[in-house]
């Protein structure tokens, strides 16, 4: 197996890991959060599923970032991004841009801090933004997914 066929197959393992995350987030774990299912302390039980996933989440950002740069760089396909017809390579890097800002920068120094103070204030209103942002990058990383496959095997919008 050529190094190409490793980075993709690494970028591909960290895109499932990192979207499939967001979709449980939003389609289970955090409308379970809503309805009381994990007890009434809804901050302690989406602390819970966070603390352990934050770090698989930010790993697999960092994967895809580092692999994805990686087969940019070795197929010499900075050209691209400067075709509309490469919408999705703009939208790959964009989406990546929004997490690892959201997962490395926003999260640990602002967004931790108030999403508790706000959750412990008014949590109906907390956690149904919460899902309401997590159902907004799910649909662009679920857009974006399929723009990147459906390119890369040729299909354009131009």
């Amino acid at each position: 197996m050529d190094e190409l066929a490793i980075a993709r197959a690494l970028h591909v393992i960290g895109v499932v890991i990192w979207i499939g995350g967001v979709s449980m987030a939003t389609t289970a774990a955090l409308p379970a959060l809503r309805h009381g299912v994990f007890g009434p302390d809804r901050l302690a039980a989406f602390q819970a599923f966070e603390r352990r996933f934050v770090w698989q989440a930010r790993s697999a950002v960092v994967l895809v970032g580092l692999s994805g740069l990686f087969m940019v760089m070795k197929m010499d396909l900075w050209s691209r991004f400067s075709e509309p017809g490469f919408w999705w390579m703009h939208a790959m890097v964009g989406l990546w841009l929004v997490f690892a800002l959201v997962l490395f920068v926003a999260e640990p120094l602002v967004l931790h801090r108030h999403f508790n103070v706000w959750a412990k204030r008014d949590p109906e209103a907390a956690f149904a933004v919460l899902q309401r942002v997590h159902a907004v990058l799910l649909v662009l990383g679920l857009v974006t997914i399929f723009g990147a496959v459906a390119g890369s095997h040729g299909w354009s919008l131009f």
